[in-house]
């Protein structure tokens, strides 16, 4: 993010070699408590309790270009008059990845925004 605001007319390829530690610290604080888990069963309590140890190995696999995003679990919430509608649950870790790029955008774009 920090080259963005130092180059904003600068071109950026990959967005994940632009997350750091303290953007995927930022994003896991950000999901909810009760968030729902993935197909690993991982709760976000579960996920915190090696914190930075986590992080680091994600931040590892990110920077070395072999993070894989995990299935999605599909769940069918119900509707009324006896119809469903489906939704995809992400794991823990994908929920801090999501989160951590969902920031980029607008790091990148702030620069283009009149006061």
């Amino acid at each position: 993010m920090e080259r963005a605001r130092k180059n904003p007319s600068g071109k950026m390829r990959s967005l994940a070699h632009h997350i750091d530690m303290a953007a995927l610290r930022r994003s896991f604080h950000r999901i909810r408590e009760n968030a729902a888990v993935g197909v690993d069963g991982v709760t976000k309590q579960a996920y915190g309790e090696n914190l930075e140890e986590n992080l680091a190995d994600l931040y590892g696999r990110l920077k070395g270009m072999k993070y894989r995003h995990q299935p999605i679990r599909r769940v069918q919430l119900p509707k009324g008059g006896g119809k469903t509608r489906p939704i995809g649950i992400s794991t823990t870790e994908d929920k801090v990845v999501q989160g951590a790029v969902s920031e980029l955008p607008g790091a990148i774009y702030e620069q283009e925004f009149l006061d």
